[in-house]
């Protein structure tokens, strides 16, 4: 549906406690741009944390403010973006139970993810429920504020493909009221003679030719209309496919560059691995952590020429110096005219410059946590207004109103 909650976007992150650079550079900085291009939604996810942390609550609630100083800290703004917990809106919970009431369970068997996380986290005893159904949760997530996209690596395409076909099954069983095209014809009759003889000359030609530059142009035309209501707005959406009132968008994924975020052993960076920086790690710390990174084996002494491709160095290289400096390592490294100690210097001030303001934001919201309460209480509030207004609408259609 071409209508404002197209500009909305949502994402969530599980809290896992303080952020670290992979995060920032995979993440955040993506955030960072789409705060100021659309109407965003970030919100701590930890409902989707316990379906793998059940058994291992007291790690969560820490985590939660710790991972939201960071996102303060890096520059998401409030003013900019709506910030909250998941579960502090309850209507996460009832959309996603209202959902798995009619979404069929080999939609949900069938996700890539849900044997490959089986297989990963053996440890643990993932045959429940909550598991299997935290893609209908994301889907809850997503649709609860009728979000057009969702920003996701291609690997995670998949997930949003399936919110799509819940949200089509959705609006079919829900969207066909009485009089459904009587109703929408009565609808295009208010836009005016002219503009209901071309949105029926447009819907004519989306149906008998598949003309999607006619789909488009139809629901701009039924966006631009001042004098109908958001129902027959819906009702018309939904009449140029033929079927029934749009009650859910289908949300889009908003494809993100792969996280070129490498950790100090040139594999992704990642906490299960052991090779992270943290967002607010001691400058000290970062420095000896960078100094004693692994680098080409074959440099076994500074007079060996070596092959940055092979060192994980020459990863970090490539997210955080110029042209200028990467032509000076790979000269220098092949000819053996400079160190490794050398060669990591510049990367050391890179990394430390770009954490300076970040820690320096982070130490005034420690030492403010009602500032951070706040804001998150703030956020929870606001993004709750549209939850409230979402389910009103979801039980009129499932029959859950009561008068």
């Amino acid at each position: 549906m071409a209508n404002a909650t197209n500009l909305r976007v949502l994402s969530g992150m599980r809290p896992t406690g303080q952020l670290h650079l992979g995060h920032y550079h995979g993440v955040l900085k993506n955030w960072l741009e789409l705060q100021h291009e659309y109407e965003c939604f970030f919100f701590v996810a930890d409902l989707h944390a316990l379906t793998t942390e059940y058994d291992n609550v007291g790690v969560i609630s820490q985590s939660v403010w710790d991972m939201v100083i960071d996102w303060l800290a890096a520059g998401i703004n409030p003013g900019s973006a709506r910030l909250f917990i998941q579960s502090r809106i309850p209507e996460h919970a009832e959309l996603h139970l209202l959902l798995s009431m009619m979404t069929p369970l080999g939609w949900l068997e069938r996700v890539p993810s849900y044997k490959d996380q089986q297989e990963k986290l053996k440890n643990k005893d993932l045959s429940t429920y909550g598991f299997l159904g935290y893609p209908l949760l994301q889907t809850a997530d997503i649709i609860i504020y009728k979000a057009g996209f969702v920003p996701v690596g291609e690997d995670q395409v998949s997930h949003v493909e399936l919110s799509r076909e819940i949200v089509r099954r959705f609006n079919y069983l829900y969207g066909r009221e009485p009089g459904f095209e009587e109703k929408a014809e009565i609808a295009a009759k208010k836009m005016g003679k002219k503009n209901n003889k071309l949105y029926q000359d447009l819907r004519r030609r989306y149906q008998e030719h598949g003309d999607i530059e006619a789909l488009e142009k139809a629901r701009a035309l039924i966006e631009g209309q001042q004098n109908i209501s958001i129902g027959d707005r819906e009702r018309l959406v939904g009449y140029l496919d033929g079927v029934s009132k749009i009650i859910f968008p289908e949300p889009q994924p908003l494809l993100t560059p792969a996280p070129k975020m490498p950790g100090l052993d040139g594999q992704k960076m990642s906490k299960s691995y052991g090779n992270t920086i943290s967002l607010r790690e001691h400058p000290g710390t970062v420095e000896q952590k960078l100094k004693t990174m692994p680098t080409d084996p074959a440099r076994v002494r500074r007079s060996d020429p070596g092959e940055p491709e092979k060192c994980p160095v020459w990863s970090l290289h490539q997210v955080y110096s110029d042209h200028d400096t990467q032509d000076w390592v790979q000269e220098g490294c092949r000819s053996a005219g400079i160190g490794c100690l050398e060669c990591k210097k510049p990367l050391i001030e890179a990394v430390l410059a770009e954490l300076k303001p970040i820690q320096e934001r982070a130490r005034e919201y420690e030492e403010d946590p009602e500032t951070v309460r706040g804001i998150i209480s703030e956020g929870c509030e606001s993004a709750r207004e549209v939850a409230r207004e979402t389910m009103e609408e979801v039980r009129q259609v499932m029959g859950l109103v009561y008068r």
